[in-house]
């Protein structure tokens, strides 16, 4: 038996390896950023090749760095960017096309079509989802479209259809294993999320052939085996980046909820083995699901632009040098003075779903300067983030009284008493926030027998936390909120064609 746990998280911007012993605890890590692509305004893409090499790559510095072999690691867990759309060529393992990545746009037409054809309610009905870019569903029938040949290459059964856990899956067995888990089929917008299968009137719609797609396996299970030094170590665990922090967070019981502030945020609230359907925006999704358990759900609501904002006032904007900087600016001045910043660079996400949105800045003066734009940038993920609290609350009939955080972006401190300010919430931060890659390796643990179940995770791994309790007068708040209404609608009616 091992006495590691390797999980591999690979971010929307960048890949980890992450090394966890038996008490959950970071052993060592080792991270590399890797290019997005911009070829047009609205589009988003990535190397897939790239994306394999980037992960590879810190898999192979972390074992080297530690000296590890491989009777040193238990299992693999994978966890992952969702919705990026991959396909690539069952033969060669290589990719046809650009990875389209989950932020982008090229698809908002076809979405409109399908909602013209009045099939939202239907797909909702069946996947969860509402119709949007953001899925899988279209980025592969545009690949599909696009790319000479390849939809007679894909009837002939030659392509492979993949997010990235199933890429990283296909190349890591050398093409043994083409699969994906539960919650990462649950964000295509082609699977039937109660029967657990992928839906053949959705794959007629799409004209995708259903041999082209991944097995679907619970999200805690062998999938196969990574060769390293003539030995094999089981890849035991695969699910959604946000799944996986759900799961690393534990929020493993009904109206238990955690936001990832990542590149984007996305706040779920776990509802059990009964899936919840909003009628305002939210998703309906499949939580990690251990082998032999029924399908558990979960509510989501997404934010695109979160932390992506703070990476724009850096590499865009140039206010700041690095991420970090964003606290200090941010700290010298107690207000924003009435600037707000929508993000909105590739549309609004949960509640409102508006592809066309862009992003805008709004109230400033001349007295806008570095300070106050910083922070209106910090304050814009905490409002996004509490317009889909609010409503999640509100739909599940379950008051949100703690909101677990995690991702890269909590380590601001001051981000963090903006959002237990701004919902008037309490903010739970636990020591350990790299809580994605921490849920991939407690699900590989628990299918490879590292830990035999949760009550063993929950008694020995570390429940440290910092907690940040809400602190602002209720009219001030509520006048925060007002603004921020108001700038929503600007950013909103700026895409209209019409004159306001």
């Amino acid at each position: 038996m091992g006495n590691y746990i390797l999980s591999l998280d690979e971010g929307t911007t960048s890949a980890r390896a992450v090394l966890f012993d038996h008490d959950g605890h970071i052993v060592d890590m080792v991270q590399r950023e890797f290019p997005q692509i911009y070829p047009k305004p609205g589009w988003v893409e990535q190397d897939p090749m790239e994306i394999y090499a980037s992960q590879y790559g810190v898999m192979m510095e972390l074992i080297a760095k530690r000296g590890l072999s491989p009777a040193d690691i238990h299992a693999i867990g994978i966890t992952h960017q969702r919705e990026t759309a991959i396909l690539w060529a069952r033969r060669t393992r290589e990719p046809v096309s650009t990875a389209i990545h989950w932020q982008c746009r090229r698809t908002a037409p076809l979405c409109d079509k399908l909602k013209a054809e009045g099939l939202a309610p239907a797909i909702q009905k069946t996947t969860g989802l509402l119709i949007d870019a953001y899925f899988s569903a279209t980025k592969l029938a545009w690949i599909l479209d696009n790319v000479p040949g390849a939809r007679e290459r894909a009837k002939n059964g030659e392509l492979c259809f993949g997010t990235v856990d199933t890429w990283l899956l296909w190349r890591m067995t050398e093409g043994r294993v083409h699969a994906t888990d539960v919650t990462n089929a649950s964000r295509t917008m082609l699977y039937d999320i109660r029967r657990g299968d992928w839906d053949d009137a959705l794959l007629a719609r799409f004209d995708i052939p259903r041999t082209m797609l991944p097995k679907v396996l619970p999200s805690s299970a062998v999938y196969g085996y990574f060769r390293l030094d003539g030995q094999e170590i089981p890849i035991a665990g695969i699910a959604g980046d946000q799944q996986a922090a759900l799961f690393g967070q534990l929020c493993t019981e009904p109206g238990e909820s955690k936001n990832t502030y990542g590149t984007g945020c996305f706040l779920l609230m776990h509802t059990g083995e009964t899936p919840k359907f909003s009628e305002n925006g939210l998703l309906t999704t499949i939580a990690a699901t251990l082998s032999g358990q029924p399908t558990q759900y979960a509510l989501e609501g997404s934010v695109f632009v979160g932390g992506a904002v703070i990476q724009w006032l850096r590499d865009a904007m140039g206010l700041i040098r690095d991420a970090e900087d964003s606290e200090y600016f941010a700290s010298k001045v107690s207000d924003t003075g009435g600037v707000y910043i929508v993000p909105a660079f590739t549309g609004l996400g949960a509640p409102h779903w508006d592809m066309y949105a862009r992003g805008t800045i709004v109230g400033m003066t001349r007295d806008s300067g570095r300070n106050r734009i910083v922070r209106a940038a910090l304050e814009s993920i905490a409002y996004q983030t509490n317009d889909i609290l609010t409503l999640m609350a509100k739909e599940s009939g379950i008051p949100i009284t703690v909101l677990k955080a995690d991702g890269g972006a909590s380590a601001n401190k001051l981000l963090m008493q903006m959002q237990a300010d701004i919902s008037h919430v309490t903010v739970r931060r636990p020591a350990v926030r790299e809580t994605t890659a921490m849920g991939a390796a407690f699900l590989a643990g628990l299918a490879a027998g590292f830990w035999h179940d949760i009550p063993e995770i929950r008694s020995c791994c570390s429940d440290a936390f910092t907690e940040f309790t809400p602190c602002m007068a209720e009219d001030t708040r509520a006048s925060l909120l007002k603004g921020w209404q108001r700038a929503l609608k600007a950013a909103r009616a700026w895409s209209l064609e019409e004159e306001l």
